[in-house]
């Protein structure tokens, strides 16, 4: 019985942490490309676009996940119907990893080396071209290390959907490690975590490691 639990909640937990990635670094992506071109030393420098989005995106990650969980009620049943299950925590999941991840990426993309940058631009590359030809290129081995983290993070995230009726590892503890006190399941789930979490670390250095080969 409670293998099934176990099972059952590792794969919900799954799904939400890799679909709330996805979205993540799709959404992500795009104030993370406008934050380097409207920098002050970015391509296409414009202050007030970039003071603004550099607001907004800090005022999101600032908000508790508890918290941006609730306040995103409405914008979850709109978008899928419900606020609980799977589906209901992968909306606060995803908007609460994509500002993560737009400066996630900001940061791999601006330790591009200046030169290559330079050059790029001396052959007569278009901005997308440098960003998206040599920018990603030579940042990638960063950005690996960076989705990394976002997904060990949402993680952590989707244990405290699970508390509040997201489903996954966190609701198989609290409602059958805790609330009936089964301290096998939450050790269990306890474990699962950790292993999970060290295995993506170790996935994401080894891929560090053949990027930057």
């Amino acid at each position: 019985m409670w293998n099934d639990i176990l099972l059952k909640a590792i794969n919900e937990t799954l799904i939400m942490v890799f679909v709330s990635t996805l979205f993540a670094v799709l959404i992500g992506f795009i104030p993370a490309v406008v934050l380097i071109l409207t920098a002050p030393d970015g391509l296409k420098p414009n202050s007030i676009i970039y003071k603004t989005l550099d607001v907004i995106v800090n005022v999101l990650r600032s908000i508790p996940f508890i918290i941006l969980m609730v306040v995103v009620v409405p914008i979850t049943k709109s978008l899928v119907g419900t606020s609980i299950g799977i589906k209901g925590a992968i909306v606060p999941l995803t908007i609460a990893a994509a500002p993560f991840v737009a400066r996630v990426l900001e940061s791999s993309l601006r330790e591009v080396d200046k030169g290559v940058i330079e050059a790029a631009k001396s052959f007569g590359a278009t901005n997308s071209q440098i960003i998206f030809k040599v920018m990603l290129k030579e940042a990638m081995p960063s950005i690996i290390l960076g989705i990394t983290l976002t997904i060990i993070s949402i993680v952590g995230y989707s244990a405290m959907a699970g508390a509040v009726g997201g489903g996954g590892l966190g609701a198989a503890a609290i409602q059958y490690g805790y609330n009936r006190f089964r301290g096998d399941v939450m050790f269990y789930t306890v474990l699962i975590l950790i292993v999970f979490v060290q295995g993506l670390q170790s996935l994401g250095n080894y891929i560090y490691k053949k990027k930057t080969k």
